[in-house]
Order: structure tokens, then C-alpha cells, then sequence
């Protein structure tokens, strides 16, 4: 009876930890998604504007980046945006766990109406 209980209470600690890990990640691969959408298609934006785009959306998300650590380049139709976070993450009751992020999006937009081209195209 005892040896079973412990087993129920491990299995409900290891179920609750891999929960909030499993939130943390998917809050981030949502926001990195979001971030590689906003960099294919920036169209006419500015490094500064997609910058501050980055930084919207992840005030959105509620996530706690510096937005001095928000970094935008690009050459031609490559862009790539950079930053990096700390989400502190409770993997037990009481025990909380500063977890790192970094995202990382190396996107190439491609010309306006280039899609289209190619779909008009016989084959």
C-alpha cells in the first residue's frame, strides 16, 4: 500500500515537471514561428521596424526578453534574427529551474509576387 503511493506521488512530480517543460517549449516554438513568419515576410520593413515587431511579440507571449538583445541583419533577401531568454520553469513544487532560450531564424523572402510567378507556370 505504501510502495504504491510513492509510486502514484512520482509518477504525479515526473508528470507535473515534464508539463511546465513541456509549456516552456511550446510557448517557445510558437514565438519562434511566429518570429521566422515575421522575417520571410517583411516586405519593405526596416531592420528597426522588424526589430520591434520581434519585441511586440514577445511582450505578447509574456516572455521575458531584453530588447537590447534582439538582433536583426540582413543582406539582400536574407534576414536573420537572434535573441535569447531566461524562463525560470518549476520542475518540482518549490524547485524552480532558469532555463535558456535562444532563438535563432535564418529566413530568405522571397521577391513580391515571385509565388505567384511560379504557380502560373506551365509545367
Amino acid at each position: 500500500m505504501i510502495r504504491t503511493a510513492i509510486k502514484l506521488a512520482l509518477v504525479a512530480v515526473v508528470a507535473n515537471a515534464t508539463w511546465h517543460v513541456f509549456t516552456a517549449y511550446s510557448v517557445n516554438y510558437k514565438f519562434s514561428d511566429a518570429v521566422e513568419y515575421a522575417a520571410e515576410s517583411r516586405g519593405d520593413k526596416s531592420d528597426d521596424q522588424l526589430r520591434q515587431q520581434v519585441i511586440d511579440m514577445a511582450a505578447q507571449a509574456e516572455l521575458p526578453i531584453d530588447p537590447d538583445q534582439v538582433g536583426v541583419t540582413h543582406a539582400e533577401t536574407h534576414t536573420v534574427v537572434e535573441t535569447s531568454y531566461t524562463r525560470v520553469v518549476e520542475l518540482f513544487p518549490g524547485v524552480n529551474y532558469p532555463w535558456q532560450f535562444k532563438v535563432h531564424v535564418d529566413a530568405y523572402v522571397k521577391a513580391p509576387g515571385a509565388y505567384l510567378h511560379d504557380l502560373s507556370r506551365p509545367k
